[in-house]
């Protein structure tokens, strides 16, 4: 149990965060995915805009895509 303690001390008063290379690296992975997925994201994206457009719709009633109210 005071091993389990003095490790937890140990871990919050370390300082050593990432390093520079780690950030980058992990912001390099990121983007390879993001630009590797890039037809699936907005074609997900598009999808949930569409299927929100329709849940406004029905809610609404207005299948104009109009905004403002018909009175103004």
């Amino acid at each position: 149990m005071r091993n389990l303690k003095q490790a937890i001390i140990r871990f919050w008063q370390d300082e050593e965060g990432l390093g520079t290379l780690e950030i980058l690296l992990i912001l390099a992975v990121i983007v390879i995915v993001a630009v590797a997925f890039r037809k699936w994201i907005f074609q997900w994206v598009e999808s949930l805009f569409n299927k929100a457009d329709k849940e406004i719709n029905v809610h609404t009633g207005d299948d104009t895509g109009n905004i403002m109210p018909k009175g103004k």
